[in-house]
Protein backbone atom coordinates (compact mmCIF):
# COMPACT_ATOMS: atom_id res chain seq x y z
CA UNK A 1 0.00 0.00 0.00
CA UNK A 2 1.06 3.76 -1.28
CA UNK A 3 1.95 6.12 1.28
CA UNK A 4 -0.13 8.44 0.47
CA UNK A 5 -3.03 5.25 -0.24
CA UNK A 6 -2.38 4.62 3.26
CA UNK A 7 -2.58 8.21 4.81
CA UNK A 8 -5.83 8.45 3.53
CA UNK A 9 -7.40 5.28 4.73
CA UNK A 10 -5.79 6.34 8.47
CA UNK A 11 -7.81 9.40 7.97
CA UNK A 12 -10.68 7.85 7.23
CA UNK A 13 -10.38 5.42 10.17
CA UNK A 14 -9.25 7.18 12.84
CA UNK A 15 -11.28 10.62 12.11
CA UNK A 16 -13.75 10.58 9.28
CA UNK A 17 -15.96 7.48 10.70
CA UNK A 18 -16.10 8.65 14.25
CA UNK A 19 -17.04 12.17 13.15
CA UNK A 20 -19.61 10.76 11.18
CA UNK A 21 -20.87 8.71 13.66
CA UNK A 22 -21.37 11.38 16.26
CA UNK A 23 -23.31 13.10 13.80
CA UNK A 24 -26.19 10.37 14.19
CA UNK A 25 -28.41 10.46 17.17
CA UNK A 26 -29.24 6.83 17.64
CA UNK A 27 -28.59 5.60 21.67
CA UNK A 28 -28.13 2.57 19.85
CA UNK A 29 -25.27 3.43 18.15
CA UNK A 30 -23.21 5.02 21.30
CA UNK A 31 -21.87 1.63 22.47
CA UNK A 32 -19.74 1.24 18.83
CA UNK A 33 -18.74 4.89 18.80
CA UNK A 34 -16.97 4.82 22.08
CA UNK A 35 -15.42 1.17 20.84
CA UNK A 36 -14.38 2.53 17.54
CA UNK A 37 -10.76 3.73 18.88
CA UNK A 38 -10.19 -0.11 19.94
CA UNK A 39 -10.83 -1.87 16.34
CA UNK A 40 -9.37 1.93 14.34
CA UNK A 41 -6.46 1.99 15.94
CA UNK A 42 -5.15 -1.78 14.99
CA UNK A 43 -6.99 -1.24 11.93
CA UNK A 44 -4.77 2.00 10.85
CA UNK A 45 -1.61 0.31 12.17
CA UNK A 46 -2.11 -2.65 9.67
CA UNK A 47 -1.53 -0.36 7.43
CA UNK A 48 1.90 0.71 8.29
CA UNK A 49 3.06 -3.05 8.94
CA UNK A 50 4.73 -5.25 6.73
CA UNK A 51 2.11 -7.59 4.45
CA UNK A 52 2.05 -10.78 6.61
CA UNK A 53 0.43 -12.46 9.13
CA UNK A 54 0.98 -9.29 11.87
CA UNK A 55 -0.97 -6.65 9.34
CA UNK A 56 -3.49 -9.47 8.78
CA UNK A 57 -4.17 -9.81 12.11
CA UNK A 58 -4.59 -5.87 12.65
CA UNK A 59 -6.64 -5.37 9.76
CA UNK A 60 -9.09 -8.49 11.37
CA UNK A 61 -9.47 -6.35 14.30
CA UNK A 62 -10.50 -3.59 12.66
CA UNK A 63 -12.72 -5.86 10.23
CA UNK A 64 -14.67 -7.50 13.75
CA UNK A 65 -15.42 -3.63 14.41
CA UNK A 66 -16.60 -2.66 10.99
CA UNK A 67 -19.38 -6.12 11.37
CA UNK A 68 -20.50 -4.50 14.46
CA UNK A 69 -20.77 -1.33 12.92
CA UNK A 70 -23.01 -3.03 9.58
CA UNK A 71 -24.93 -5.10 12.13
CA UNK A 72 -26.75 -2.06 13.29
CA UNK A 73 -28.48 -1.83 9.65
CA UNK A 74 -30.39 -4.57 9.80
CA UNK A 75 -31.67 -3.99 13.26
CA UNK A 76 -32.55 0.15 11.94
CA UNK A 77 -34.47 -1.65 9.08
CA UNK A 78 -36.55 -3.90 11.61
CA UNK A 79 -37.32 -0.93 13.77
CA UNK A 80 -38.38 1.65 11.13
CA UNK A 81 -39.70 -0.76 8.09
CA UNK A 82 -39.25 0.75 4.82
CA UNK A 83 -36.59 3.25 5.11
CA UNK A 84 -37.21 6.51 3.43
CA UNK A 85 -34.12 7.99 1.14
CA UNK A 86 -32.36 9.56 4.26
CA UNK A 87 -32.24 6.34 6.03
CA UNK A 88 -30.97 4.39 2.86
CA UNK A 89 -28.28 6.70 3.00
CA UNK A 90 -27.27 6.01 6.47
CA UNK A 91 -27.70 2.19 6.32
CA UNK A 92 -24.81 2.21 3.49
CA UNK A 93 -22.67 4.10 5.44
CA UNK A 94 -23.20 1.67 8.20
CA UNK A 95 -22.26 -1.14 5.86
CA UNK A 96 -19.72 0.21 3.56
CA UNK A 97 -16.70 0.24 6.24
CA UNK A 98 -17.43 -3.71 6.26
CA UNK A 99 -16.60 -3.74 2.01
CA UNK A 100 -13.26 -1.57 2.80
CA UNK A 101 -12.45 -3.70 5.63
CA UNK A 102 -12.35 -7.02 3.40
CA UNK A 103 -10.77 -5.79 0.95
CA UNK A 104 -8.25 -4.51 3.82
CA UNK A 105 -7.76 -7.78 5.05
CA UNK A 106 -7.02 -9.58 1.78
CA UNK A 107 -4.55 -6.51 0.72
CA UNK A 108 -2.84 -6.67 4.10
CA UNK A 109 -2.38 -10.73 3.87
CA UNK A 110 -1.20 -10.29 -0.10
CA UNK A 111 -4.13 -11.70 -1.17
CA UNK A 112 -5.65 -10.94 -4.68
CA UNK A 113 -8.98 -11.03 -3.48
CA UNK A 114 -11.66 -11.98 -6.84
CA UNK A 115 -8.38 -11.42 -9.32
CA UNK A 116 -7.92 -7.72 -8.08
CA UNK A 117 -4.31 -6.84 -8.24
CA UNK A 118 -3.21 -5.53 -4.43
CA UNK A 119 -3.24 -2.19 -5.46
CA UNK A 120 -6.78 -1.71 -6.90
CA UNK A 121 -7.69 -3.29 -3.25
CA UNK A 122 -5.51 -0.83 -1.42
CA UNK A 123 -8.10 1.50 -3.20
CA UNK A 124 -10.93 -0.17 -2.65
CA UNK A 125 -10.29 0.09 1.07
CA UNK A 126 -9.98 4.44 0.60
CA UNK A 127 -13.17 4.10 -1.70
CA UNK A 128 -15.53 2.74 0.88
CA UNK A 129 -14.25 4.66 3.61
CA UNK A 130 -15.07 7.97 1.83
CA UNK A 131 -17.61 6.82 -1.33
CA UNK A 132 -19.01 4.63 0.80
CA UNK A 133 -19.10 5.80 4.19
CA UNK A 134 -18.65 9.75 4.23
CA UNK A 135 -20.54 10.61 1.16
CA UNK A 136 -23.55 8.41 1.77
CA UNK A 137 -23.25 10.08 5.24
CA UNK A 138 -23.24 13.40 3.65
CA UNK A 139 -26.06 12.63 1.28
CA UNK A 140 -28.24 11.28 3.77
CA UNK A 141 -27.66 14.66 6.44
CA UNK A 142 -28.26 17.21 3.37
CA UNK A 143 -31.86 15.29 2.93
CA UNK A 144 -32.57 15.53 6.06
CA UNK A 145 -31.85 19.26 6.26
CA UNK A 146 -35.07 19.86 4.03
CA UNK A 147 -37.94 18.36 1.99
CA UNK A 148 -36.78 18.77 -1.24
CA UNK A 149 -36.69 16.35 -4.71
CA UNK A 150 -32.88 17.01 -4.93
CA UNK A 151 -32.14 16.01 -1.67
CA UNK A 152 -34.27 13.01 -2.05
CA UNK A 153 -32.35 12.04 -5.21
CA UNK A 154 -28.87 12.62 -3.50
CA UNK A 155 -29.56 10.47 -1.16
CA UNK A 156 -30.85 7.51 -3.52
CA UNK A 157 -28.45 7.99 -6.05
CA UNK A 158 -24.87 8.14 -3.97
CA UNK A 159 -25.53 4.95 -2.74
CA UNK A 160 -26.79 3.63 -6.10
CA UNK A 161 -24.05 4.88 -7.94
CA UNK A 162 -21.60 3.31 -5.01
CA UNK A 163 -22.87 0.24 -5.74
CA UNK A 164 -23.41 0.79 -9.00
CA UNK A 165 -19.23 1.14 -9.77
CA UNK A 166 -18.72 -1.69 -6.79
CA UNK A 167 -20.53 -4.10 -9.72
CA UNK A 168 -19.09 -2.73 -12.61
CA UNK A 169 -15.35 -3.55 -10.81
CA UNK A 170 -16.70 -7.27 -11.75
CA UNK A 171 -18.78 -7.21 -14.94
CA UNK A 172 -16.75 -3.80 -17.34
CA UNK A 173 -15.74 -0.79 -17.71
CA UNK A 174 -19.01 0.36 -19.06
CA UNK A 175 -21.03 -0.35 -15.99
CA UNK A 176 -18.32 1.55 -14.18
CA UNK A 177 -18.94 4.25 -16.04
CA UNK A 178 -22.37 4.52 -15.47
CA UNK A 179 -22.21 4.49 -11.88
CA UNK A 180 -19.51 6.74 -12.28
CA UNK A 181 -22.40 9.02 -13.36
CA UNK A 182 -24.73 8.25 -11.00
CA UNK A 183 -21.84 8.82 -8.02
CA UNK A 184 -21.29 11.98 -9.48
CA UNK A 185 -24.77 13.43 -10.22
CA UNK A 186 -25.80 12.74 -6.70
CA UNK A 187 -22.41 14.03 -5.44
CA UNK A 188 -22.94 17.06 -7.26
CA UNK A 189 -26.59 17.44 -6.02
CA UNK A 190 -24.95 17.15 -2.42
CA UNK A 191 -22.49 20.00 -3.28
CA UNK A 192 -24.96 22.59 -4.90
CA UNK A 193 -27.30 22.41 -1.89
CA UNK A 194 -24.74 22.66 0.79
CA UNK A 195 -23.75 25.59 -1.43
CA UNK A 196 -27.72 26.99 -1.36
CA UNK A 197 -28.34 26.23 2.53
CA UNK A 198 -24.55 28.21 3.38
CA UNK A 199 -25.96 30.49 1.25
CA UNK A 200 -29.49 30.95 1.94
CA UNK A 201 -28.46 30.87 6.16
CA UNK A 202 -25.96 33.63 5.43
CA UNK A 203 -23.17 31.82 7.22
CA UNK A 204 -19.81 33.26 7.06
CA UNK A 205 -18.17 31.52 9.90
CA UNK A 206 -15.75 28.76 10.36
CA UNK A 207 -18.92 26.24 9.80
CA UNK A 208 -19.78 27.89 6.77
CA UNK A 209 -16.47 28.46 5.35
CA UNK A 210 -15.71 24.63 5.82
CA UNK A 211 -19.17 23.71 3.89
CA UNK A 212 -17.82 25.91 1.18
CA UNK A 213 -14.73 24.11 1.20
CA UNK A 214 -16.51 20.97 1.00
CA UNK A 215 -18.67 21.90 -1.63
CA UNK A 216 -16.06 23.25 -4.02
CA UNK A 217 -13.78 20.06 -3.79
CA UNK A 218 -16.42 18.24 -4.70
CA UNK A 219 -17.26 19.66 -8.11
CA UNK A 220 -13.45 19.47 -9.12
CA UNK A 221 -13.12 15.87 -7.28
CA UNK A 222 -15.95 14.14 -9.36
CA UNK A 223 -15.39 15.72 -12.27
CA UNK A 224 -11.73 13.78 -12.16
CA UNK A 225 -13.91 10.61 -11.15
CA UNK A 226 -16.19 11.06 -14.16
CA UNK A 227 -13.29 11.68 -16.33
CA UNK A 228 -11.17 8.53 -15.24
CA UNK A 229 -14.41 6.05 -15.45
CA UNK A 230 -14.55 7.64 -18.99
CA UNK A 231 -11.10 6.99 -20.06
CA UNK A 232 -11.13 3.57 -18.73
CA UNK A 233 -14.08 2.55 -20.68
CA UNK A 234 -13.10 4.11 -23.88
CA UNK A 235 -9.57 4.18 -23.75
CA UNK A 236 -9.12 7.84 -23.95
CA UNK A 237 -6.16 9.85 -22.04
CA UNK A 238 -7.49 9.97 -18.84
CA UNK A 239 -5.26 10.38 -15.14
CA UNK A 240 -3.42 7.72 -13.85
CA UNK A 241 -4.32 5.86 -10.94
CA UNK A 242 -1.70 7.71 -8.73
CA UNK A 243 -2.29 10.78 -10.02
CA UNK A 244 -6.33 10.19 -9.26
CA UNK A 245 -4.95 8.71 -5.21
CA UNK A 246 -3.15 12.61 -5.00
CA UNK A 247 -6.05 14.25 -6.18
CA UNK A 248 -9.28 13.16 -6.19
CA UNK A 249 -8.56 11.11 -3.05
CA UNK A 250 -6.78 13.43 -1.17
CA UNK A 251 -8.99 16.53 -2.53
CA UNK A 252 -12.00 13.98 -0.93
CA UNK A 253 -10.33 12.94 2.29
CA UNK A 254 -9.78 16.38 3.19
CA UNK A 255 -11.38 18.85 1.51
CA UNK A 256 -14.88 16.99 1.36
CA UNK A 257 -15.00 14.67 4.15
CA UNK A 258 -13.13 15.91 6.82
CA UNK A 259 -14.47 19.46 6.40
CA UNK A 260 -17.50 18.60 5.74
CA UNK A 261 -18.15 16.25 8.90
CA UNK A 262 -16.34 19.14 11.11
CA UNK A 263 -18.75 21.86 9.92
CA UNK A 264 -21.55 19.71 10.49
CA UNK A 265 -20.00 18.98 13.84
CA UNK A 266 -19.84 22.45 15.03
CA UNK A 267 -23.70 22.98 13.53
CA UNK A 268 -24.95 20.48 15.66
CA UNK A 269 -23.06 21.58 18.99
CA UNK A 270 -24.16 24.89 18.42
CA UNK A 271 -27.63 23.57 18.12
CA UNK A 272 -28.10 24.75 14.81
CA UNK A 273 -31.45 23.76 12.76
CA UNK A 274 -28.94 22.92 10.26
CA UNK A 275 -26.81 20.45 11.75
CA UNK A 276 -30.26 18.25 12.79
CA UNK A 277 -29.30 14.38 12.71
CA UNK A 278 -32.72 13.51 13.39
CA UNK A 279 -32.25 9.69 12.66
CA UNK A 280 -33.71 8.02 15.48
CA UNK A 281 -37.04 6.06 14.73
Amino acid sequence: MSVLVGLIVTLGMLLVVPLGLGLVEDPALDRTRRMWPWFAAPGALSLWLPRGDAATASALCYALGTLVLAGHAPRRLARGGRPDPAEAALLTALVAPAVAALALVAERSGHELFGFGLGVLALTVAHFHFAGFAAALVAGLVCRAGDRPSGRFAALSVPAGTLIVLVGWFTGEWVELAGALVLTAGMWTVALLTWDDMRTAGRTDAAGVLLGVSAGVLAVTMALALSWALGEATGLPHPTLTWMAATHGLGNALGFALCGLLARRRLQNDSDPEGSTAWTH
